[in-house]
């Protein structure tokens, strides 16, 4: 189960969204929003939880099906998928691609460097763009 603070402080639209992926990724299977607002406690009304939701799949970050008269929720990915389509989504927001790919590759520790080349020296596999 999430831990969460009893303390009513305001949090970002992030951290909600990072607590409600992490409710989903609990469950056994597809979750309503009233089971994930159960796991995250009483100070997170129904409705935020189905706007934070919502959000989620219009970023491409959960799935839903029709439960009822209600939805089943899902994640589309793990925490590294959806990292990596936050950074596309970055990445294809910019007009200078080459730019920000440049300085993105530049500003990184020579680890990760190394890591990027290996992988982009992999064939692609099926399936990929």
């Amino acid at each position: 189960m999430v831990e969460h603070s009893r303390h009513h402080r305001r949090r970002g639209q992030g951290e909600l969204e990072s607590l409600v992926l992490s409710v989903l990724r609990e469950a056994d299977g597809p979750a309503t929003a009233g089971w994930v607002q159960e796991r995250l406690g009483e100070d997170l009304a129904y409705t935020t939880v189905i706007t934070i939701l919502t959000r989620l799949l219009a970023k491409g970050a959960v799935t839903r099906e029709r439960a009822g008269r209600s939805f089943a929720w899902t994640p589309a990915s793990d925490h590294a998928g959806l990292a990596a389509h936050r950074m596309r989504r970055v990445l294809d927001a910019e007009s200078d691609r080459e730019a920000v790919l440049a300085s993105f590759v530049t500003g990184l520790d020579p680890d990760d460097e190394r890591l990027l080349r290996e992988l982009l020296g992999q064939p692609r596999s099926d399936g990929e763009d």
